[in-house]
């Protein structure tokens, strides 16, 4: 299939397509957001605040409830976080305003040579903007107050630069905000157009692909998407959310899993179904329940498609006695004696109070 006539001039004067000339745009007014858009985030979850608190980074400014989290952190000798600490906020607006300048002449121009100065450009600002971020959690987690009230010796304290991180009974989680996601967006796009226009001019001479390929190259670059699944349980190290135990058994269990990538892990079904019936998260925030598989270990059953055996012969950690199986075959074969009952998920929710 032939291109329209304008790819091709481009092609011959080694200059981007209209196209991807209008995609580079997108992306760099894009970049726009983020001044009225909070760049990351610091979530902190733990059981006297189920909720979790929140501490929104801006690129000129914080906003959450510091105040709170200030607070706490001064028991353990941590200082306080205020906007005067970070003499970042005084110049990244103007850098923000530097890519959006410099992706507006890469457009104009249609330069390929601007375009990759770009990119590079991009990278090298983003990994020094996470280094930065990195070396300021190092020292707010490390240099703590001799004399804080609280001292846990060889322990720090240092937030995650991205993920999730067992502080004490703190779960931290660290994420891009909507800001953020858009300059990742941003990059991307611009990345999928240069790779692109580098793929087809190597390629084709005269010829060029159709309009449905420069879709389909560029949402490629674009489906970065966060596929959560479920995590391995540090059995012995790590605790149940609802009852604060330790997990030990590697038979019962299971896992919540949010749609923002939170996972909270429990040493028995019970556990699980009494988290699930408090209300601390809506259907909408919940992207899969599941649980352990009874027959083998460190496998994942999704709850809606395992089959519940309910048997006092079990002796599940909670006392839920509730094991889960693939298929109803398998659970039979547990059965011994007929003990048991074999039920679905919804079922097995209903029973608990």
């Amino acid at each position: 299939m032939v291109a329209p006539e304008f790819f091709n001039e481009s092609v011959m004067n080694n200059k981007l397509s209209v196209a991807s000339r209008m995609l580079v745009s997108f992306a760099y007014g894009a970049l726009i957001d983020v001044f009225f858009l909070p760049a990351w985030r610091i979530d902190l979850f733990a059981p006297q605040y189920p909720e979790g608190l929140i501490m929104n980074i801006w690129i000129n400014g914080l906003s959450g409830q510091i105040d709170i989290i200030n607070g706490l952190n001064h028991y353990i000798g941590m200082k306080h976080i205020t906007v005067a600490m970070f003499p970042e906020f005084k110049f990244l607006p103007y850098v923000v305003g530097f890519f959006m300048l410099l992706g507006m002449l890469v457009a104009v121009t249609g330069s390929r040579k601007f375009l990759l100065s770009y990119l590079i450009l991009t990278a090298i600002g983003c990994t020094l903007v996470m280094y930065d971020f990195y070396k300021w959690g190092y020292d707010y987690g490390h240099n703590l107050d001799p004399t804080a009230p609280i001292q846990v010796p060889g322990f720090s304290f240092q937030p995650p630069l991205f993920g999730h991180k067992r502080l004490l009974n703190f779960d931290a989680y660290s994420f891009p905000d909507v800001g953020g996601w858009i300059v990742i967006g941003a990059g991307a796009l611009a990345f999928g157009v240069w790779f692109f226009e580098w793929y087809h001019h190597r390629k084709v001479k005269s010829k060029s692909v159709n309009a449905a390929s420069t879709a389909v190259v560029v949402l490629f670059f674009l489906s970065v998407s966060c596929n959560t699944k479920p995590e391995p349980i540090n059995y012995g190290k790590e605790d149940c959310y609802t009852c604060k135990m330790g997990i030990i058994d590697t038979k019962f269990g299971g896992e919540v899993i949010t749609s923002k990538g939170k996972i909270f892990k429990f040493d028995d079904l019970i556990c699980m179904a009494r988290y699930l019936k408090s209300g601390m998260l809506t259907e909408k925030e919940i992207k899969q329940n599941v649980t352990i598989n009874f027959a083998k270990q460190n496998e994942f059953i999704d709850v809606n498609k395992a089959f519940f055996l309910v048997s006092t012969e079990l002796k599940s950690p909670m006392g839920s006695n509730a094991a889960a199986f693939t298929s109803k075959e398998a659970a039979e074969k547990f059965n011994t004696g007929n003990s048991g009952i074999i039920i679905n998920w919804q079922e097995f929710y209903n029973r608990i109070k």
